[in-house]
Parts: C-alpha cells; sequence; structure tokens
C-alpha cells in the first residue's frame, strides 16, 4: 500500500526552479528523513504535500483511505481553552467513535433480528477500531503527550492564550501526536523542546505505527527516528536506505561511484576530441569523422551530485598556559539561583560541551566567562596568554548596518579586503554577497559571517554559544571538523547532541541545584546516567522492600553523605569502561570453541563475568556521587 505518491513535482519562485521533477513515496512504517542544503525547498515541499501551496506542475496522490496531517506552524486555538481542552480536540474523532458505540448498543437492544444483525456488523467494527487506537484510556494518552512534551501538571488547566509562543508550538505538536494520523508532516519538530522532551519524542515517533515524513536539522534525532532518507538538492530527490548516519555514509560512497564513472568519461571524451582535432583534416579524416558521431551519441554522464560545504578553519592558536580557565565557586542569581558553587579547570587543548535544561543559565555561564556578567559570587581566572573569541548566539559581534566584508574586520588589527574575502571565502560567503549590509542576510549566513569573524581575531580560546544554530547539516560538518583540527581551546553550548558527540571531550551538565563534569561526549555521559539510574533504581527498590518505613536524606533536607571514599571523577569513568570492556571480552571468549571444550576454563571465565558485573552497579553508584559532591 502507497500512503503517499509525489510524482513530477515542479515549484518556482523565480526564473530557476526550487522544485524541479520531484518524485518519491511513502508507503506504511516509513519514517523518512527529508535533508538538503539551507535554500533547497525542504519546507516548499512538505507544505505542497500539506495542501497549503500548490505545486507549479506535478501530482501529489494520497490514498483513499489516509490521513495526513501537517505540523502547523500558527497556532489557531479556541478561544478560553485550556491547555487539556485543546489538547482533548485532537481526539475528537476518537470521541466520536465511543458516542456511535454507545448509540449503536442502544439501537441494537431495541431492534428485530434481521436490523440487530445489520447493527452488530457495524459495532464490532467501530469496537475494533476503538480497542486499536486504545480509545478506553484517552486522558491517560493526553497526558502521556502532554507529560512527554514537558508542561507540567499543575498547568493543564491554564488558558492557552497565556500560554508562551514555545508552549503553543509544543501544544500544536501535542495535538498533532494525538490525532495519530497515518502520516505526519512534521517540520523541525523538536524546535522549542529541551533535550529530555527532544529524547521523549524521539521514542514515540519511533515506536509509533505512524509514517512520518520529517524534515530536521538535528542529525541525532534523525538517527533515532528515521528508517530511511530523502536528499532534496538541485530541486530533484534521491532515496536512501536508513537513517542519517546511513546516509551520510551512502552518500560518500555514492558520490565517489559517481565521481570516477565522471572522471573515466571525460578522459574518453577529451582523448577522442583530441584525437578528432589532430586528425579531422589529414589522412585519418574517416576515422576522425567515424569518432565525432561516436562522440555526439554518448550518453552523457552527469557530474556527481555532490554538496560542497565550506572547507572553514580557525587560525593556528597561540599556547597558553597548562590551566586555561580556572572557575572558582561560581553563582549567577536573578530573581532565582541560576547555577551556585561552580567549579572547574578547562586545561589547554580540551574542547567542552556545555548542555543541560532550558533556563539553567549556560548562556549567563558564558557570559561570566567572557566578563560579560557579572557573577553574584565566586571568580573566572584566565590562564597565561589567553585571548578569547566569543561567538554570541545572538550574533550581535556583527554589525547589521556594515558590508560583510567590512563587519568581519577585527578591531586594531591590519586585515585588507583580499584577506577579509578569503576569510569569508572559507566559511562559504563568497561573490556579491560579501558586499551586502549584513542586516539582509539570511540567518546561516549571518552565522558564517560570525564564524569568519571569530576566525579573524586570532584567537586561542574558543567560547561559542550555540554555534551551530542557522547551519545546515553540511556547514555543521565543516564546523565540527575545524573545531577538531583547531589546536586551541574551546568551550561550547549546544542543544545539538550529535556536534557535542563529535566536537566534545568534556561535557559539563548544568542542572537545577547541581552539575557534574564527564570526560567524553555525549553518548559517554548518556550511557553513565542511564546505568547510574539503572543501578540507582534497582538498589532503591532492594531498599524499599528490605525497609520500608525508612525515610531518606534527600526527603528529609539532609545534605547527603559520603558514602564511598573519594576518588576523581575521571578515574571512575575510566574503570567502568575498563570492566563494561572486559564483560564484553568474557562474553566471546566464553563463545569460543576452544572454550566450550574445556569445562574448567568456562568456570574461571564465568566466575570472573559474576565478579565483574558484580562490581558495576556500586561503581555506576560510587561515580554518580562523586559527580555530585567532588
Amino acid at each position: 500500500m502507497i500512503l503517499l505518491s509525489v510524482e513530477n513535482v515542479t515549484k518556482h519562485f523565480g526564473p530557476e526552479p526550487v522544485l524541479d521533477g520531484v518524485s518519491f513515496e511513502i508507503r506504511p512504517g516509513d519514517k523518512a528523513g527529508l535533508v538538503g542544503p539551507n535554500g533547497a525547498g525542504k519546507s516548499t515541499l512538505l507544505r505542497i504535500v500539506a495542501g497549503q501551496v500548490d505545486a507549479d506542475s506535478g501530482r501529489i496522490v494520497k490514498h483513499q483511505s489516509a490521513s495526513l496531517a501537517f505540523l502547523e506552524q500558527h497556532p489557531d486555538f479556541t478561544p478560553g481553552a485550556t491547555l487539556w481542552d485543546e489538547a482533548k480536540t485532537a481526539l475528537a474523532s476518537l470521541i466520536a467513535l465511543q458516542h456511535e458505540a454507545e448509540e449503536l448498543a442502544h439501537q441494537i437492544a431495541a431492534a428485530d433480528d434481521a436490523e440487530r444483525m445489520r447493527l452488530s456488523v457495524r459495532f464490532d467494527r467501530v469496537q475494533h477500531e476503538l480497542e486499536i487506537r486504545d480509545a478506553y484510556h484517552l486522558d491517560r494518552k493526553i497526558e502521556q503527550v502532554l507529560d512527554g512534551l514537558g508542561f507540567a501538571r499543575a498547568g493543564y488547566h491554564q488558558p492557552v492564550d497565556q500560554l508562551s509562543g514555545g508552549q503553543q508550538n509544543r501544544l500544536l505538536l501535542a495535538k498533532l501526536l494525538l490525532a495519530e494520523p497515518d502520516l505526519m508532516l512534521l517540520d523541525e519538530p523538536s524546535n522549542h523542546l529541551d533535550i529530555e522532551a527532544t529524547q521523549w519524542l524521539e521514542s514515540f515517533l519511533a515506536e509509533s505505527r505512524q509514517a512520518v515524513l520529517l524534515v530536521s536539522h538535528d542529525r541525532y534525532f534523525l538517527d533515532k527516528v528515521t528508517n530511511r532518507t530523502l536528499e532534496l538538492f538541485h530541486g530533484t530527490v534521491d532515496s536512501y536506505t536508513g537513517n542519517f548516519s546511513a546516509y551520510w555514509r551512502q552518500k560518500a560512497e555514492r558520490v565517489e561511484v559517481e565521481r570516477r564513472a565522471f572522471e573515466k568519461q571525460q578522459e574518453y571524451i577529451e582523448k577522442a576530441e583530441d584525437y578528432i582535432r589532430r586528425n579531422i583534416y589529414g589522412q585519418k579524416s574517416t576515422q576522425a569523422q567515424d569518432r565525432r558521431k561516436k562522440l555526439e551519441r554518448i550518453e552523457r554522464v552527469d557530474p556527481p551530485r555532490a554538496i560542497q560545504a565550506p572547507p572553514m578553519g580557525f587560525t593556528p592558536a597561540s599556547r597558553t598556559g597548562d590551566i586555561v580557565i580556572r572557575v572558582e565557586g561560581l553563582a549567577k542569581s536573578y530573581d532565582r539561583p541560576l547555577f551556585q558553587d561552580l567549579s572547574f579547570d578547562v586545561l589547554r587543548g580540551e574542547r567542552w560541551g556545555i548542555l543541560g535544561p532550558n533556563g539553567t543559565g549556560k548562556t549567563t555561564l558564558l557570559r561570566c566567562l567572557v566578563d560579560e556578567e557579572r557573577p553574584t559570587a565566586g571568580r573566572v581566572i584566565l590562564g597565561s596568554g589567553v585571548k578569547i573569541g566569543y561567538y554570541d548566539q545572538r550574533l550581535s559581534g556583527v554589525d547589521d548596518d556594515l558590508e560583510v566584508v567590512e563587519a568581519v574586520r577585527p578591531p586594531k588589527k591590519e586585515f585588507n579586503i583580499q584577506q577579509r574575502r578569503d576569510i569569508l571565502a572559507r566559511f562559504g560567503l563568497t561573490g556579491d554577497i560579501v558586499f551586502q549590509q549584513v542586516r539582509s542576510l539570511s540567518g546561516g549566513e549571518r552565522g558564517k559571517a560570525a564564524l569568519a569573524q571569530l576566525a579573524a581575531q586570532d584567537a586561542n580560546v574558543l567560547i561559542l554559544d550555540e554555534p551551530t544554530n542557522h547551519l545546515d547539516l553540511w556547514s555543521r560538518d565543516a564546523l565540527e571538523q575545524a573545531i577538531n583540527k583547531f589546536d586551541g581551546t574551546v568551550i561550547m553550548v549546544s542543544h545539538d547532541r550529535y556536534f557535542l558527540n563529535r566536537a566534545a571531550d568534556h561535557v559539563l551538565v548544568v542542572e537545577p541545584h547541581r552539575f557534574r563534569v564527564v570526560e567524553g561526549n555525549y553518548d559517554t555521559y548518556l550511557h553513565l546516567t542511564r546505568n547510574a539510574t539503572s543501578a540507582t533504581n534497582g538498589r532503591s527498590s532492594a531498599q524499599s522492600n528490605a525497609a520500608p518505613d525508612k525515610s531518606s536524606n534527600a526527603a528529609s533536607g539532609e545534605k547527603r553523605k559520603r558514602k564511598f571514599p573519594y576518588r576523581k571523577v575521571a578515574d571512575l569513568e575510566k574503570e567502568i569502561f575498563d570492566r563494561e570492556t572486559r564483560i564484553e571480552q568474557l562474553h566471546q571468549e566464553m563463545a569460543s570453541p576452544e572454550a566450550l571444550r574445556d569445562g574448567d576454563r568456562v568456570r574461571t571465565l564465568q566466575q570472573e563475568l559474576t565478579a565483574q558485573q558484580t562490581a558495576l552497579p556500586k561503581l555506576y553508584e560510587h561515580w554518580e556521587e562523586a559527580s555530585e559532591l567532588n
């Protein structure tokens, strides 16, 4: 069954087509990610599929029994409705089915035999539909979605017109998820979500039975949700099997094959044209004319469908002291505390990623580090030779009123126009665009201009606040490579987990009332946290069964005391990694034919495996304690 067929769709917004013969199909179970460079027409294509924009030509064919819903960007809520009431309107079809089932039951009770048979068939169909769609637990469905998207239960009865813009967008998403259409069209659904809500949405979409056509710049999200990737480039769509990471690998392989085929044909054409040029008027003119005819009939191989990213790169860093930044007891409060008693050292060459829920003060922390914000308590000490370059997510460092080529000029630096154009080209800004005013640029172009200005500062410490905002997937990849090649020190706030995985070697997790430092990337943090949570839940369950009347220190408000001797968090993480690696090795050794033929060997391996597995839960508990109290 084909839910949706897009057939040769075209769309122009000027002389050049944005969409130029787009064709693809969506089937039940497809979770398709639609990717492409900024300006490729992804949102336009979604709106054409949703029926909100007309195509110039081509067809959108939807299965007659399939329902389709598009994530709206502009709320149109019932005046005076509460958050709960508005969410419940998405279940109107299910509520109508419930009423129909009740009405059919009354009619069956009063009907004669012949009519009862007809009504019973309809009643059974309605009941089956209600059971499939879990229609007898509507309140639970609403709670599950609202909780998952970060709505507090205390706010369920808040009027919708009092919600913030971000909350209203989350409510639109909640209504779409509750409606359960056969095909969901989602344009950047993780916007306005913090990491916890994004993780919930990933799981919800991956486990749902609905098909999905999804546009997102969140590569981690695409990896978790999608099983197919559609690449929109130069007005057409190519299809790839698998999630974003699988697409990225296949794309590189496909481009390499296309490049070899193209170059091979170009080499043949050049030799043939050279032969024709040398012999067309000589003794071998017959052979030359024959080759010309063959050349005219040849089917030309297209150039490789490669999406070019700007090379990006930062100036080699001058040397600093070993300790680049020392933070001691840092705190910041406005009407409430954002963070407090924050202490850590950043060493030369390290790349720190900072993450945490919205409102925990991540940007404020960066502003304290660059001395644009005064802390409530504590201090920031810069090491010797430190020169900081700061990328502000508001992009206030590039003056809107200046031409781009002037806006990137650092103060007090001799930097001629060719040097400025060279550094702009390094970040993907070339041609006449460099003579436009900054205010005329798109968000992605302004972000690149700000990165170029940062690179021109010759800083040896880069402090970046959401540097991937507005960048397409290829520019993000280029920025990650530039950061990894940079020989200075980097501190970056980002909600882009894929970016943190590739660019960070330390993660500072800022949470309400505490913080923790993890040596590793986002996946390291996630792995340690999940295992620590599992170990803690198991331990709590056992303690609850053994002593149900014993109150916890947390509940009584007492400060947590150390249960384990002091150890560095990094040492604990290394031991956890070593033990988990050894457990994997033991499983492999026990499955080997040599071990299976040796009973004593199997018993020895099993004893070691048991010992390693027994030690891990306490190590996770020790790591959690050290992360909180060190």
